[in-house]
């Protein structure tokens, strides 16, 4: 059996292993052993597994995620989310449409701090759901706002799975959070014209508010309340745009930060402080143990020279790039109807990437879409992680509804993959001022 033939047989055991629920980082270390040792041996392959964990682990790069992510689960666990959707709530919450409009806005801040998609689905479909049920706000218009607006935070920088495709890819992880910030205000815009359209079409979705506009000073003292998210964002994702910081210079002052504004605000206790750091270590050993069974997959993929012949074999194909590109994009959304986003990263990076190279593609650009692509899954059947979410915190919504709901959130999101790919520029504009 050549290595090319069993590198393709470990992918396929791969994906199988994985919808058979087996946790990724031990099928992704169970099959490069095991392909590993076919092809060099059981010397090899265990010196490896001895090698790749600690060289891993001990990356300085890696250093940016738990600290982003302590720095979300400290203003998650402030209860900041509540304040959050009343700011934006008092400023476009009268329009028509308005609360499904201050969800969407409320669920992309929040999961772009947060970097937890389940975790924001959870958080404001708790505060969102029951206020526009109030309002008699459609089930359909209202969980996919919730779950549209969830979907947002993987664009909106500090975003976990950009930061992984950084790491795996080596992209400059700072271009790569940039670049998110066009596209994520893009899909935002697109979400918010699409709940517009659905309302005027069928105005019983959302019906009139009585109450008019908040007054002024009302809108000012909520407005106060988003200052802790302006300000991290800023310091932050400001320092990197601006050279000030490298992205773990920036994840450790945004941390730091976030403890700050949590005390300053008085919403913060020792318990609630232990919440945190212990979520922050269990989902940063969750990614560090999926990171280390990549790298030992992607060292088999290597060793079987299957993504070589690969990229070979598409860059003799007589076709044109971009329709290459958008078969790559479908194949990317089939398998997020069925794998997890992170998993499906690790998985396909070690193929994809330098298919897309090789078609001369731009590395941070494809990131983009790439991610957007996989994102879709969170929404369709069967996995549709973010809809099971609400359906767990809005146990009285058929799943049907939710999914139904969806759906035009879910044109939208493919719009948006289309505009990026003719308008890169979109995605590439501000990675280039950088530089």
């Amino acid at each position: 059996m050549t290595p090319e033939m069993i590198g393709m047989i470990g992918i396929i055991g791969l994906v199988v292993l994985l919808l058979l629920k087996i946790p990724v980082g031990i099928a992704l270390i169970i099959i490069a052993l095991s392909g590993t040792t076919l092809i060099r041996g059981w010397n090899v392959a265990f010196s490896q597994l001895g090698r790749t964990p600690f060289d891993t682990a001990s990356s300085y790069s890696l250093s940016v995620i738990p600290l982003f992510i302590l720095m979300g689960m400290i203003l998650s666990y402030t209860g900041m989310g509540k304040d959050l959707y009343k700011a934006v709530d008092s400023w476009i919450g009268h329009w028509k449409g308005g609360l499904a409009m201050a969800t969407i806005c409320s669920a992309a801040i929040f999961s772009a701090i947060s970097g937890s998609l389940n975790a924001t689905t959870a958080t404001v479909s708790k505060i969102t759901l029951p206020e526009m049920e109030k309002y008699r706000y459609k089930p359909s218009l209202s969980t996919a706002c919730v779950a549209a607006g969830g979907t947002l935070g993987i664009l909106i920088p500090p975003s976990v799975i950009l930061i992984l495709y950084g790491i795996q890819t080596r992209e400059p992880i700072g271009e790569l959070l940039i670049a998110g910030i066009i596209p994520g205000m893009i899909q935002l815009l697109l979400f918010i014209l699409i709940v517009v359209f659905l309302v005027r079409r069928d105005p019983t979705l959302a019906p009139a508010r009585e109450e008019g506009s908040a007054l002024t000073t009302e809108k000012m003292t909520t407005l106060i309340r988003m200052w802790p998210f302006a300000a991290l964002f800023l310091i932050s994702i400001g320092g990197i745009y601006l050279g000030i910081f490298t992205p773990t210079e920036a994840a450790g002052v945004g941390a730091i930060s976030a403890l700050f504004f949590s005390l300053l605000s008085r919403k913060m206790n020792w318990h609630r402080l232990k919440l945190a750091f212990h979520e922050s270590v269990k989902l940063t050993a969750y990614i560090f143990f999926i990171l280390i069974g990549a790298t030992l997959f992607s060292q088999f993929l290597t060793i079987s020279r299957l993504p070589v012949e690969l990229t070979y074999l598409v860059s003799r194909l007589e076709l044109n790039h971009y329709i290459i590109l958008i078969g790559i994009l479908l194949a990317l959304f089939l398998l997020g109807c069925f794998i997890e986003g992170l998993s499906l990263i690790v998985l396909t990076i070690p193929i994809v990437y330098p298919i897309i190279l090789e078609l001369g593609f731009n590395g941070v650009w494809f990131g983009i879409i790439m991610v957007m692509a996989i994102n879709i899954g969170s929404l369709t059947p069967p996995l549709g992680i973010s809809i099971f979410v609400i359906k767990g915190v809005a146990p009285n919504i058929p799943v049907q509804t939710i999914f139904k709901g969806a759906i035009p959130m879910i044109v939208g999101m493919i719009i948006c993959i289309l505009l990026l790919i003719i308008f890169p520029s979109f995605v590439t504009i501000l990675p280039s001022l950088m530089r």
